[in-house]
């Protein structure tokens, strides 16, 4: 059985499901302006973060202690449990958010064909 992830808005049907087990999901910070882009593996049912980099600092976007300065990224694992969703919600004030899976990057609209929903959900497809 394929791993796969759904995209959808909070409590309602499918957008679309995107070839798992394995995605990147990057926005810009609202505030700072600054990229912030987080690995995902689904692992038994659930969505493990395995690292998270960031571009720069300020405004609750700090890097952990333990973050190594990696080609100008902040980069560390950090430790968090794994989750069974994802709550994603909209800025008027930044782009779209992007999403690698499968080998493809997108902006979350290209993905669902149409304006994203907010809030929108983010899970493995069961």
């Amino acid at each position: 059985m394929s791993v796969a992830l759904c995209l959808s808005a909070l409590g309602g049907a499918v957008l679309a499901a995107l070839p798992g087990p394995v995605f990147t999901l990057t926005w810009t910070h609202s505030v700072e302006k600054t990229e912030w882009r987080e690995e995902w593996r689904i692992e038994g049912g659930r969505l493990r973060l395995t690292e998270a980099r960031v571009k720069g600092a300020g405004a609750g976007m700090e890097p952990a202690q333990d973050a190594r300065l990696a080609a100008g990224w902040w980069v560390w694992a950090p430790a968090v449990p794994p989750l069974e969703r994802l709550v994603l919600a909209a800025s008027s004030f930044t782009p779209d958010h992007e999403l690698c899976a499968g080998g493809a990057c997108r902006p979350l609209h290209d993905w669902i064909g149409g304006p994203v929903p907010s809030p929108l959900e983010i899970k493995p497809c069961l």
